[in-house]
């Protein structure tokens, strides 16, 4: 059952008296609005674990992730950055959801504070903002479907500095160049278009460097075929 706009506030507050009880370096276990969170994550796990289908979990998350609305609002406005389990695995479930923005900034605050993902996850936060976002884009584009730049530039900017495999940041860069060129006429280039296009070529060639079999290639000569024909050359 949703909760009211008043459980809501309340649960703003627990969260955030908690959250800024605790330092860094240190846990949020124990803490008693935590715990509940916690409690309410690993029946959501539990019945995430009876879903096969990764389209219906997605489904689901986004279901169930409004419950924990008010504990994010409540623990990124006034935490310390402890450890906090709960925060990271909504990080990922938000990113898994197609929530993109409300993923970036919860995952925002795990960079920051330096946050360790649960073992389970075998990734490390950066790894994860750069790749989740990427590979939904990717997915969407390649059935046909637009997907928002910005989200993914996001991503690349809160994980620039972070350590992470070549091919996870070659995968972002990819999806970054994709999205740029996504829908581009292919008759008639506007100057407009040149612009996004000279930003693609310059995100798929960070691909290519950073992982030649990142599939990229045929993008970057598209895009350079496309280039030269509003300039006017011979493609």
């Amino acid at each position: 059952m949703p909760l009211s706009p008043a459980q809501q506030s309340q649960q703003r507050k627990r969260a955030a008296k908690a959250a800024a009880s605790v330092g860094p370096a240190l846990t949020m276990q124990g803490a008693t609005a935590y715990e509940m969170q916690l409690a309410q994550l690993h029946q959501h796990r539990l019945q995430l674990k009876q879903v096969q289908s990764q389209e219906a979990k997605a489904e689901l998350k986004r279901r169930i992730l409004p419950d924990y609305g008010p504990y994010i609002d409540g623990a990124l406005s006034a935490g310390k950055g402890a450890q906090d389990e709960v925060l990271t695995t909504l990080m990922l479930w938000h990113l898994d959801a197609g929530e993109i923005d409300v993923g970036l900034r919860i995952g925002e605050y795990v960079l920051q504070h330096k946050m360790i993902m649960p073992d389970r996850f075998n990734r490390s936060a950066a790894c994860l903002i750069a790749e989740e976002p990427a590979e939904l884009a990717l997915r969407a584009m390649k059935a046909g479907n637009s997907f928002p730049v910005a989200s993914l530039l996001e991503a690349q900017r809160i994980t620039a500095d972070h350590d992470m495999p070549d091919q996870a940041r070659a995968k972002i860069h990819l999806a970054i160049g994709r999205a740029y060129a996504f829908g581009i006429d292919k008759d008639q280039v506007t100057e407009d278009q040149a612009e996004l296009l000279e930003n693609a070529r310059e995100h798929i060639t960070r691909a290519i460097e950073l992982d030649d079999k990142c599939g990229g290639k045929k993008d970057l000569e598209g895009v350079a075929r496309l280039l030269k024909k509003h300039a006017g050359t011979p493609g």
